[in-house]
């Protein structure tokens, strides 16, 4: 039996997943919790076969949150889950650590075969996210901004447009905050930006988190 995580902060979409899964005779879900923190406590006291983790929570994010929990249970394999599959974000999930990629809009047989491909040690992508990685490997441009950014760049950029403040981010990245705003600083001289909102902004409309109308 696939013993299952759901790690998302939308009750709903949690919900959605676990009839899901809970209608397939070879899974279960274990567990539900709504943020990248306690995905990592739930993980190292109960050890799923895979997590659902989604790519946008608030604190810790679905980024930081899937290369720690790789780096405490390298043997739980994980799969992010998000509306958004525009690059940068689904290879810099895979380089971070998980082992597939899917959008929440993707078909059940297509969620089931992931979870099944990925707890028997293979990978899996949606084949419209693996056909953005493809074109993208393909472009001798960048094909977002954020392609510029580096790994802990891309990683603090989606925390400040998420609205965290940098003491926060200090906080739960164990650095200072002279650090984190020496990267803000950064990724705006990388993006030609001027300020957290207009980042924000530049975020939403490459699809990286939601606009708060959603």
């Amino acid at each position: 039996m696939i013993q299952v995580l759901l790690a998302d902060d939308h009750q709903m979409v949690r919900t959605g997943i676990a009839r899901m899964i809970e209608d397939a005779p070879d899974m279960e879900v274990i567990g539900e919790v709504g943020s990248g923190e306690a995905a990592l406590s739930f993980c190292q006291q109960h050890r799923p076969d895979v997590v659902m983790m989604d790519v946008r929570m608030p604190g810790l994010g679905g980024l930081e949150a899937t290369r720690k929990l790789r780096q405490m249970v390298p043997d739980t394999r994980i799969i992010a889950i998000s509306a958004c599959d525009q690059e940068p974000l689904p290879s810099r999930l895979l380089k971070a650590g998980a082992a597939a990629y899917v959008s929440k809009d993707t078909s059940e047989l297509e969620m089931l075969k992931a979870i099944r491909e990925v707890a028997a040690g293979r990978r899996y992508l949606s084949p419209a996210i693996a056909q953005q990685i493809a074109l993208n490997g393909l472009s001798e441009t960048a094909e977002s901004p954020f392609d510029e950014l580096s790994e802990r760049e891309m990683q603090i950029c989606l925390m400040i447009a998420n609205c965290q403040k940098v003491q926060d981010i200090a906080d739960q990245l164990h650095i200072t905050p002279k650090t984190v705003n020496s990267y803000r600083y950064r990724i705006f001289e990388k993006l030609d930006l001027s300020g957290d909102v207009e980042l924000t902004l530049m975020a939403i409309r490459h699809g990286l988190i939601e606009s708060p109308a959603n």
